[in-house]
């Protein structure tokens, strides 16, 4: 009996200590495939196969590469004030805005845009029913359409009207404005704005218009027809097909534009898209308009094999560049700062139908409110970027732009914020 106990004791203990080392095995096995599943210490540069956090799945799957210098969609914006450009001792009678592609041709490069010239600067769109045909409502009333040309993209030479005002009632009486053009089989055609009252009265209400010709230099005929009409009544575009934005895409010519919608005070602007076969049309919008949800202007540009947009301003995804594989479904690709306002870039490959859009590095665009309101007006300049396959710039890919402390204070709180701190601020003394 006694050796039986002495047995079991035995046997128990080599049982516990079986257990006990392989349980401690289990449990280092078990850490070596945790600490092997945590994210390295040196970014991969594809998605490594271990379970990742959303954004860290984001971060490969949503973007073109797993940080800013290695993300080709995206770039810092650098400015410089062009030369050759008279604006009237800035005075607000003279504003050159909302510039068109940019086109190199017979040595030259070439840029056409909204021009004011008028006898005072304008009186805002609150008082558009003081305008008159010599007194414009906005910075883009009683505008013709200008252009220039460059041998350097920095210094232009101006060489006069390109589109001037119809008589009325064609379309753009009242105003031509926000070209942009289409080389097509060659010939030349300019888009624009065609207001036929004065801007503010109702939105900023106006169809597109189109006048070609054989030669960038002109002369231009125009269609006199509308080729982009406004939306059906209670549609989001009915009152506005703004900044038209050709390309060609898929052997078609797509047309980009904006619209206002929402009504004032709480205005909403976004993106449409209309397909033709023939520069003169007809140009059919897209069934899904409207495309993307924000952006002012349309800047868009051919990139690998599909579509690429700077979105500025406006919307919930401002600020970003975004990509659409098929010109339509667009995803954001990055997210930046300093975005060009009406951007026109330089794009060799705009009308070629490429199946491997080589992307952009500069452009044209406008800073509005060149000095104060009460002087309003824009000012065309350049900008330069790395949104390019062909070049590689580690200058514009950095992701902080840095500002002096008065930057900062230049957007401090209005009185009425400040009467609502104090007031807060007093109310916590009375408790």
């Amino acid at each position: 009996m006694y050796l039986k106990h002495i047995s079991l004791i035995f046997i128990g203990i080599l049982l516990f200590n079986c257990e006990t080392k392989t349980g401690k095995k289990n449990e280092t096995k078990k850490d070596s495939i945790l600490v092997s599943k945590r994210f390295p210490f040196k970014l991969p540069e594809q998605k490594p196969n271990i379970p990742l956090s959303k954004a860290l799945e984001r971060n490969y799957e949503a973007y073109l590469g797993p940080t800013p210098q290695k993300n080709e969609l995206y770039s810092q914006f650098k400015y410089t004030k062009l030369k050759g450009f008279d604006y009237n001792n800035h005075d607000g009678t003279i504003s050159r805005r909302d510039p068109s592609k940019v086109i190199y041709h017979n040595g030259k490069y070439y840029v056409w845009y909204t021009y004011r010239n008028t006898k005072t600067p304008p009186i805002g769109t609150k008082n558009a029913d003081k305008a008159t045909d010599e007194i414009p409502s906005s910075d883009w009333d009683l505008a013709e359409i200008w252009y220039a040309t460059s041998k350097d993209g920095f210094t232009w030479k101006e060489q006069g009207v390109a589109i001037s005002r119809p008589p009325k009632p064609n379309v753009g009486w009242r105003s031509v404005t926000t070209t942009d053009i289409l080389e097509w089989k060659g010939k030349y055609y300019l888009y624009y704005q065609g207001f036929m009252e004065v801007s503010g009265k109702r939105g900023d209400d106006c169809p597109v218009a189109v006048s070609y010709a054989n030669s960038p230099d002109g002369p231009w005929t125009p269609y006199n027809k509308i080729v982009i009409p406004n939306g059906g009544e209670g549609e989001w575009d009915q009152f506005s097909i703004h900044d038209p934005y050709p390309l060609v895409y898929k052997g078609k010519i797509y047309l980009y534009y904006k619209s206002d919608f929402n009504g004032q005070p709480n205005l909403i602007r976004m993106q449409g898209l209309a397909i033709a076969d023939n520069p003169l049309g007809p140009f059919k919008k897209h069934p899904l308009n409207p495309i993307m949800n924000s952006g002012h202007e349309t800047t868009m540009f051919p990139f690998k094999n599909g579509i690429a947009a700077l979105v500025i301003r406006d919307g919930n995804e401002h600020n970003t560049v975004q990509f659409s594989e098929d010109g339509i479904n667009f995803e954001i690709a990055s997210i930046t700062n300093l975005m060009p306002n009406a951007a026109g870039p330089f794009i060799p490959d705009a009308f070629t139908n490429t199946n491997d859009g080589r992307g952009i590095s500069w452009g044209i665009s406008h800073f509005t409110n060149a000095t104060n309101w009460s002087q309003n007006h824009a000012v065309l300049a350049r900008f330069d970027c790395d949104l390019s396959q062909d070049i590689n710039d580690p200058s514009m890919k950095k992701n902080h732009t840095y500002y002096k402390p008065e930057h900062y204070y230049k957007h401090g709180l209005n009185k009425i914020q400040k009467e609502r701190v104090l007031a807060e601020t007093n109310a916590l003394k009375t408790k």
